[in-house]
């Protein structure tokens, strides 16, 4: 009799006895809309506040548009990763492991989020020249935000369907 616990030798009901939220992270079974939106939105959050941060520390110094952008797009890989990094400390993980998941959950989510709201204002005619007193800084830097969170779901809905991403955080939970 074979005893292994892998979920190819189980019959297909006893697949699911963990309810649908296990059968849901299953990452041979997909990953649904839901669970990408949510992965998407967690990171976003992190990643809109050190990206908001930095391009007000940079616009307030009157840094130029390089310095600015650097250090927004190191603030919001820094919270980005925080963001994670605390959630799996919290369910029990120890700093280090803790650390090396939110590495493998966020990189690729950050960097694409990066790329696209970076663009979006690097390709806003005057947006990177606005002051934090104009409604084109906010307007261009917030739209950047939703157009990245469009993006990025979908990458996220095939990591998480791939058991990557996300789906390394939801191991932990």
């Amino acid at each position: 009799m074979n005893h292994s616990h892998g979920a190819s030798h189980r019959p297909a009901h006893a697949r699911h006895d963990a309810g649908p939220r296990a059968a849901a992270h299953d990452h041979r079974t997909g990953a649904t809309w839901g669970m990408a939106a949510k992965a998407t939105a967690h990171c976003l959050s992190g990643c809109a506040v050190g990206e908001i941060l930095g391009m007000v520390i940079g616009t307030s110094l009157r840094w130029g548009n390089v310095p600015t952008m650097a250090l927004a797009i190191t603030l919001a890989f820094a919270f980005g990763y925080a963001t994670t990094l605390a959630a799996v400390v919290r369910a029990g993980l120890g700093l280090s492991a803790a650390f090396k998941v939110a590495l493998a959950a966020d990189t690729v989510s950050i960097a694409v989020m990066e790329i696209v709201d970076n663009g979006i204002i690097a390709l806003v005619p005057g947006a990177m020249d606005a002051h934090l007193t104009d409604s084109l800084f906010w307007t261009s830097l917030l739209g950047g935000f939703a157009v990245a969170f469009v993006v990025t779901t979908p990458v996220n809905k095939w990591m998480i369907g791939r058991g990557k991403g996300h789906a390394v955080v939801h191991a932990h939970h």
